[in-house]
C-alpha cells in the first residue's frame, strides 16, 4: 500500500481539468498555429489534387500490368544448347541494358520522391509510381537472363573463354559509366522543374519503345521475344505519361526553360546511345578495345537467334525515334538539338556531363 500511495505521488496531473467536453469555440479560443514547413523539399502537408485528368486515366489503366517476369517461360531457355561464347554474349546484351534498365527502379524512385517533395499533383506521383513498378519488372529480366546464362554474373564468375573474358572486362567498363551516370542524375534531378524532367524522360521513352520493338520483331528465342513485348507495351504507356503531362506544360514554357529542354535532348541522345546506337566519347569513358569487343559479341549473339539489330539498322532505328520526337516538341516552340551523328539538324548546344537526366 505504501508503494502505491509513493507512485501516485508521482503522477502529473492533467494540465486542465474539464467537468464537461468542452466546444469546438472554447477550443479554437486557445488553437495555436503549427510552425510553418519552410524546407524547400519536404513531403508534408499532403493533398491530392489532380489537375491533368488524362494522367489518372492511364495510370488507372496500369494498375495491373498484365505480366509477370517470374510467370515468363524461362523453363523453355534451352542454355545447354547454346556455345559458351552464345551464352557470354547475349548475357553481355542484357548487362549493357542493365545500365538503362536496371537503374530504372531507383532512377524512377528518386523521381517519385522528388514529386512528393516538390508537390506535385497526385496524378504525377501515382504516375511515377507505376513507372517504378514497371522498370522493376524489367530489372528481373535482365538479372534473371543473366544469372541463367552466366551463373553468378554479370562479374561474380570465372568466363572460360578469351570472348568471354572480353565481355566480362566492357562490362566493368559499361558500370563504371553508369555509376557516373547516377551521381550526375542525383545532382541535376533537383535543379529542374517538373516540364523539364518529363521532357528528358520523354526522350528515354522514345528511345526504349524503338528498342524493345525492334527486339522483338527480331528475336527468335521464345522467352526472349515474350520478355520484349511486354517490356515494350509498358514502354508505350510510359510514353502515354510523358507526352499527357507534356501536352500541357510546353505551351508554358519560358524561352530559358525550352532551350533546356534542348539542352537536355542533346545529352539523352549521347547517354541513350549507348544501346541504341553506340556510345559517343563525349559521355562515354570507353577503352579502345571496347567496341571492337562489343561488335564481335553482338555477332555472336546474333547466331544464337538473339535480334540485335545491325549498327546500320540501329543508326537508322534510332533517326526515325528521334525524327518523331522532333516533330512532336517543335510545334511548341521548342528547339531540337543537331545530331549529326544521325544526320539530324538543328540547333548546337554544348553537353554537361553533371546535369544529365535522361531516364530510359
Amino acid at each position: 500500500m505504501a508503494t502505491k500511495n509513493a507512485q501516485d505521488s508521482k503522477l502529473v496531473k492533467p494540465p486542465v481539468e474539464f467537468d464537461a467536453m468542452v466546444s469546438p469555440e472554447q477550443l479554437l479560443l486557445n488553437a495555436e498555429e503549427a510552425p510553418k514547413i519552410t524546407d524547400r523539399l519536404n513531403l508534408f502537408p499532403f493533398d491530392w489534387r489532380v489537375e491533368t485528368p488524362r494522367l489518372m486515366e492511364i495510370y488507372n489503366d496500369s494498375r495491373d500490368p498484365g505480366w509477370s517476369p517470374a510467370q515468363l517461360p524461362w523453363h523453355e531457355l534451352d542454355v545447354e544448347s547454346m556455345t559458351l561464347d552464345q551464352r557470354y554474349a547475349i548475357a553481355y546484351w542484357f548487362a549493357l541494358l542493365s545500365v538503362f534498365d536496371a537503374s530504372g527502379p531507383a532512377v524512377f524512385a528518386r523521381a517519385m520522391i522528388h514529386a512528393y517533395e516538390t508537390h506535385e499533383e497526385d496524378a504525377i506521383r501515382k504516375c511515377f509510381f507505376s513507372v517504378t513498378r514497371d522498370e522493376m519488372n524489367h530489372e528481373e529480366v535482365c538479372g534473371k537472363a543473366i544469372t541463367l546464362l552466366t551463373p553468378n554474373g554479370p562479374l561474380g564468375y570465372e568466363p572460360e573463354t578469351e570472348l568471354g573474358k572480353l565481355a566480362r572486362n566492357n562490362i566493368q567498363w559499361l558500370y563504371h559509366n553508369g555509376a557516373r551516370y547516377w551521381n550526375g542524375y542525383k545532382r541535376a534531378v533537383e535543379m529542374y522543374p517538373m516540364g523539364i524532367l518529363f521532357s528528358s524522360f520523354l526522350f528515354g521513352e522514345v528511345a526504349s519503345s524503338t528498342l524493345f520493338h525492334s527486339m522483338y520483331q527480331n528475336t527468335t528465342i521464345p522467352v526472349f521475344k515474350e520478355a520484349f513485348r511486354n517490356i515494350g507495351r509498358d514502354e508505350g504507356r510510359h510514353l502515354s505519361f510523358c507526352l499527357a503531362l507534356l501536352k500541357e506544360v510546353l505551351p508554358k514554357m519560358s524561352e530559358e526553360e525550352k532551350m533546356t529542354v534542348t539542352k537536355q535532348f542533346r545529352a539523352g541522345f549521347i547517354f541513350l546511345s549507348g544501346i541504341l546506337y553506340e556510345p559517343p566519347a563525349e559521355f562515354w569513358h570507353l577503352p579502345p578495345t571496347f567496341l571492337p569487343a562489343q561488335r564481335m559479341l553482338e555477332e555472336v549473339a546474333r547466331t544464337a537467334g538473339f535480334g540485335i539489330l545491325t549498327l546500320e539498322e540501329r543508326r537508322a532505328n534510332w533517326r526515325t525515334a528521334v525524327v518523331r520526337l522532333k516533330t512532336i516538341v517543335e510545334p511548341h516552340g521548342v528547339k531540337f538539338p543537331a545530331l549529326p551523328e544521325i544526320d539530324v539538324d538543328g540547333e548546337d548546344v554544348a553537353f554537361d556531363a553533371d546535369k544529365i537526366v535522361p531516364i530510359f
